[in-house]
């Protein structure tokens, strides 16, 4: 099962710091919902203290966390050592979408590089971390980031950006607004 703490430990810190990759979890309360579950990458990912963490989102072609978290707040963060010992890392908190027009934005903005293409900050208020074994998670060797998503961003331009963002952005799979939805 693991071992559990209610805060993001030093050494907890240093595991996910290495990391390249984490994937983010949310789910509506509606059962019959779509669970989300999505990888990230791109050094986007920063602990701003023990029981706060935050990410940069880039415009993609959903936006399931910013729905989910609107609705209900849950959301997982899960970190696999790829290399190494093995290990497995979930932050278990709520959830909160900032945009770039929100007050808050100025506080948790510089923290990132913010791209043309930054739709959102994702930050999650943790109440669990829970560390397990990992001996099932194969080895990978880490090669780079892709760049193809800022070269279709500067593509889009940002007109593009815009309209792209109404089109996919504002309501999730399931028919919930986002954060941008409602805006």
């Amino acid at each position: 099962m693991g071992k559990f703490h209610e805060s993001i430990k030093p050494a907890h810190q240093e595991f996910i710091e290495k990391q390249h990759i984490f994937f983010v979890s949310t789910a509506p309360l509606n059962p019959e919902g779509h669970i989300n579950l999505s990888p990230k990458g791109l050094d986007c990912f920063k602990i701003l203290s023990e029981t706060e963490v935050a990410y940069m989102d880039l415009i993609s072609s959903g936006n399931e966390t910013s729905a989910h978290t609107l609705e209900n707040g849950r959301i997982t963060i899960m970190f696999c050592s790829f290399e190494g010992s093995p290990n497995i890392l979930r932050l278990y908190g709520k959830g909160f979408t900032v945009l770039p027009s929100s007050e808050k934005w100025a506080t948790y903005a510089p923290h990132f590089k913010i791209y043309p293409s930054t739709r959102q900050i994702i930050v999650a208020k943790i109440d669990l971390v829970q560390t397990s074994c990992g001996f099932g998670v194969p080895l990978f060797d880490y090669v780079g980031e892709r760049d193809i998503h800022f070269e279709w961003a500067e593509k889009k331009g940002e007109e593009g950006l815009k309209e792209y963002i109404k089109e996919k952005n504002l309501i999730s799979l399931d028919g919930l607004p986002t954060d941008l939805g409602k805006s």
